[in-house]
C-alpha cells in the first residue's frame, strides 16, 4: 500500500503553486495568484484561493481544519512575499 507523505503534498502544493489556471488542457487545475493580489482580502479572496487549492489537491482534504493557511509578509518597502503554509510547513508563492 503506498502512503502519501508529508513531502508529497508540499510538491503537490510546490506544482499547483507553479501552474497557470487551465494549465492543462480542459482542466481548471492550477491558481492565478496576480488576480489574487488585485482583490481585496476582506471580501474573501484568501480563502476562496485555499478552497480552489483543496478542490485540485484532493490530498489536501484529508487534513484537518487550520493546516492549510495563507499570509503575507512584508519586505521591501512595496513587496509582499506571499507564503502557503500546509502542516507547518511554508512553502513561498512564487512569481509574486
Amino acid at each position: 500500500m503506498a502512503t502519501i507523505t508529508g513531502h508529497d503534498i508540499q510538491a503537490m502544493v510546490r506544482h499547483w503553486l507553479s501552474t497557470p489556471v487551465c494549465g492543462y488542457l480542459g482542466s481548471d487545475y492550477g491558481q492565478d495568484i496576480k488576480s489574487l493580489l488585485q482583490l481585496a482580502q476582506s471580501d474573501g479572496a484568501p480563502e476562496a484561493f485555499l478552497q480552489k487549492m483543496r478542490a485540485d489537491i484532493p490530498a489536501l482534504q484529508a487534513l484537518p481544519d487550520g493546516s492549510l493557511n495563507l499570509y503575507g509578509v512584508q519586505s521591501a518597502p512595496d513587496r509582499l512575499d506571499l507564503f502557503v503554509e500546509v502542516a507547518g510547513q511554508a512553502i513561498q508563492v512564487p512569481g509574486v
